[in-house]
């Protein structure tokens, strides 16, 4: 899930382990059969999505060309499915480990296109505290079923 913000941190423990003005929030979320290739398709698709304004107020211009950094933030509850009951299953979120990792590639992806990328801590009890630009929220899915 990406969210155009104006501003947005995190905060661990009571120490803000990350904090950005504006661009976006991405709440990753890792699924069973996610792997790198997931991983880095997402990081481009967060890169170049057209959801900030141009000089004529269409949503025309990406993260890069606007210069605004994004904010990653791990959410396996994501994956939670309420289809059932009130609630949620987990089955189909990615194991701790394979989450982990592939949560560091797709941050290491993303900084490879020159966004400056700001982190949440894995598995952490997490405040995330934002303010939606628009509001602007889009869902990306890495095996494309929307």
């Amino acid at each position: 899930m990406v969210q155009r913000v104006s501003k947005a941190s995190v905060t661990v423990d009571g120490v803000v382990s990350g904090r950005i003005g504006a661009g976006l929030v991405v709440l990753l979320g890792v699924g069973k059969t996610d792997d790198e290739a997931a991983a880095a398709f997402l990081a481009e698709k967060v890169a170049h999505l057209r959801i900030f304004e141009d000089d004529a107020g269409k949503m025309n211009r990406s993260l890069l060309e606007s210069g605004g950094a994004a904010l990653v933030v791990s959410q396996f509850t994501l994956y939670g499915d309420v289809r059932k009951g009130r609630r949620p299953s987990f089955d189909a979120a990615g194991d701790p480990e394979k989450a982990n990792l592939l949560y560091e590639e797709f941050v290491r992806c993303l900084r490879g296109f020159g966004v400056v990328v700001e982190t949440g801590v894995f598995q952490a009890m997490m405040a995330v505290e934002l303010v939606n630009d628009g509001p602007v929220t889009i869902l990306l899915d890495s095996e494309k079923q929307f």
